[in-house]
């Protein structure tokens, strides 16, 4: 699976507009966390502004970086929804680690928290969620 996407041109690219993607989530995740910074809890205002990061990648993962020709919509969410709630214990966890173990302030721990989980993420996105169509001759590793 790795193998492919460090070989397949079209995996690259996809794995580029993945990050870009990661960015423009991170930036509304950002925004929101900045309005609620002292208005709310640290962990309320993660969460609110991690629910807001999630629509905006859904939806730019779907329709542009990930594009899938998947006819199973509802099954699609769900297995998206179930990468989300990964990708949210991985955050959480190291939002945690970062602010209560570490002392980081609310938005630094929150940028340490998102490393964590991106290659997990991407792979589970690409290669299940999002899978690209197989031309044919080509088989699922």
């Amino acid at each position: 699976m790795l193998r492919r996407l460090l070989s397949d041109p079209a995996a690259r690219r996809r794995f580029v507009r993945f990050l870009g993607v990661g960015g423009l989530s991170a930036a509304a995740q950002f925004s929101v966390l900045w309005l609620l910074v002292d208005r709310v809890r640290a962990d309320v205002g993660f969460t609110v502004a991690y629910a807001v990061s999630v629509v905006t990648h859904y939806l730019l993962a779907k329709f542009w970086a990930l594009p899938s020709e998947r006819q199973d919509a509802a099954r699609q969410l769900a297995e998206y929804l179930g990468v989300v709630v990964i990708s949210y214990a991985i955050n959480l966890g190291a939002f945690k680690l970062c602010h209560d173990g570490l002392g980081l302030s609310v938005m630094w721990a929150t940028a340490a928290a998102v490393p964590p989980a991106t290659v997990v993420v991407f792979l589970l996105l690409n290669f299940r969620v999002f899978r690209m169509r197989l031309s044919a001759g080509e088989r699922r590793e």
